[in-house]
């Protein structure tokens, strides 16, 4: 096989933090693709000259693996012959989750050098993407720079001797959870069947088309719960029945229609790749953003008392009430995934106790679990949870703010960083100056502040995008119109900037 074939795009457009992603499927003309075998072979054959230099080995094995999307097989292919041709041994594990890619690097059975995982998240059908890892975790943003600067400027390793091996990645990852499951159940049990621990349990599986319905008939159905009423097993990548991500609220209602329908204990509900999960508790609550974070947090807290919690920015007062109440600290943090788990790190580090870094969008990161953002793992502890009590019974004195609204303002510049900025600075100096408004402290990212009980009772978060030309505007009040009041203070702040889109901010003001 030639690789010399074809000529990759501009890779830099691919870069979306540490993950890549790009347009791999023609369903939208106005989306033309740009993320084709030729990118995945060079991003492979980057990431093989990569690792060669970071692990000092010639000779290694990198596990290959892929999500449901339509694309994923073809551009799977293509990564796996690169490798191959660099000389790479390789594992084959088709339909996989996220999470279980990492762990082959870990897992006995495979012990791999590094792995590849072909996936775009929750983005459209007609989107892919690619996620590297090695054995010390996935890799950073300046790291997949790295990647995209070797495939750039050609250096790659051209090698002999490189084979495919198909694998069962997923079968041995379904074993890891249910002993996971087992031994926690044990541990906290007396009275534990040991062959079917979860024989009790009525548990509603979402997986959304995507990768995660092996967790009802290789992890959940072997330990004896009940399944019945779980849907979207089977994985198909133009996701006919609803985006496969637990933040989509048509995703949500779906979970907790069938959790009702079926009477279950709990519902479960994953993204497309399974690095995220969120959940529907007994009375058919939905447990996402600050639900998930309370509930993870408490369960990562039963050993380890006044640990640490590390979060994104965008959570709410009443959960930090919460958190406080059961002695929990919580470090709030800045929005992405991988920023989240980095500070838990560096906290743990320093001597602070970070036992989980967990996003609003369900990334979440146990210290027990190689700061793993593993969905199913997250699911497994809630499942053992569940076992023995209601989840709604642990969330109970989790109150909610009475209004919210999130808000997205674009900027109609070319330099949209530096004007967001000074948007963001310039609310500094105008919160300071308040006499209703003040500055929330410790804050990470953007602009938190607080407003009086006179001008809406709550908190607004103006950050700028990790990505985009927004900056997007949070906003949560104790009063029910607490919201708009807020909303309607900040919009005579922000109508001096000519270049700011305040469509969004407008229309809530007028509904």
């Amino acid at each position: 096989m030639s690789q010399k074939e074809g000529t990759s795009l501009n890779l830099k457009e691919l870069q979306n933090g540490s993950d890549i992603r790009g347009v791999a499927l023609d369903l939208n003309p106005d989306e033309p693709v740009n993320l084709t075998e030729n990118e995945v072979r060079d991003l492979a054959r980057a990431f093989t000259a990569w690792l060669r230099k970071k692990t000092g080995k010639k000779d290694m094995t990198i596990a290959v693996g892929r999500d449901s999307r339509l694309s994923g097989p073809k551009l799977a292919r293509a990564v796996m012959d690169a490798l191959v041709y660099d000389g790479v041994d390789v594992f084959d594990t088709g339909l996989s989750s996220t999470p279980a890619m990492f762990m082959s690097t870990l897992f006995e059975d495979f012990d791999a050098d590094g792995a590849i995982m072909l996936t775009a998240s929750h983005m459209p059908a007609n989107r892919n993407g690619m996620k590297f890892f090695y054995k010390g975790g996935g890799l950073d943003s300046d790291e997949i720079k790295e990647l995209i600067d070797i495939a750039e400027h050609k250096k790659f390793n051209h090698g002999k001797g490189g084979s495919i091996t198909k694998s069962d990645l997923m079968s041995v990852y379904a074993e890891h959870l249910r002993n996971i499951i087992t031994e926690k159940l044990e541990a906290s049990q007396a009275d534990v069947n040991p062959d079917k621990p979860l024989e009790d349990l009525h548990v509603v599986v979402d997986a959304g088309n995507g990768a995660g319905g092996f967790f009802v008939d290789q992890v959940l159905q072997p330990l004896g719960a009940n399944t019945e009423g779980s849907q979207f097993l089977e994985p198909d990548g133009s996701f006919p029945n609803h985006i496969p991500n637990p933040e989509n609220p048509e995703a949500m209602a779906s979970l907790i229609a069938a959790v009702k329908a079926n009477n279950a204990d709990l519902g479960i509900i994953f993204d497309t790749d399974v690095d995220r999960s969120s959940a529907v508790d007994d009375k058919g609550n939905p447990v996402g953003r600050n639900d998930i974070i309370a509930l993870a947090s408490v369960l990562a807290a039963k050993h380890h008392p006044g640990m640490t919690v590390v979060t994104d920015s965008v959570t709410s007062d009443e959960l930090g009430e919460f958190l406080e109440k059961k002695g929990i600290h919580q470090h709030r943090f800045k929005r992405g995934y991988k920023n989240v788990i980095n500070e838990a790190k560096r906290l743990n580090d320093e001597g602070v106790d970070a036992e989980l870094a967990i996003e609003t969008s369900g990334h979440a990161a146990f210290k027990e679990n190689y700061y793993l953002d593993d969905g199913a793992y997250l699911a497994s502890r809630i499942v053992v949870e569940a076992a023995s009590q209601s989840i709604s019974d642990l969330l109970k004195d989790l109150a909610h703010p009475k209004s919210e609204k999130e808000l997205r303002l674009k900027i109609n510049e070319s330099a949209f960083k530096e004007y967001g900025r000074q948007v963001i600075e310039d609310l500094q100096n105008f919160a300071s100056e308040s006499d209703y408004i003040t500055l929330v402290e410790p804050n990470y990212e953007g602009c938190r502040i607080r407003f009086d009980t006179d001008h809406g009772s709550g908190w607004a978060l103006l950050r700028m995008s990790l990505h985009e030309n927004l900056l997007p505007l949070n906003i949560e009040s104790s009063q029910p119109e607490g919201a708009r009041i807020m909303a309607k203070e900040l919009y005579q702040f922000l109508d001096q900037y000519p270049s700011l889109d305040l469509s969004q901010i407008e229309e809530f003001i007028e509904e």
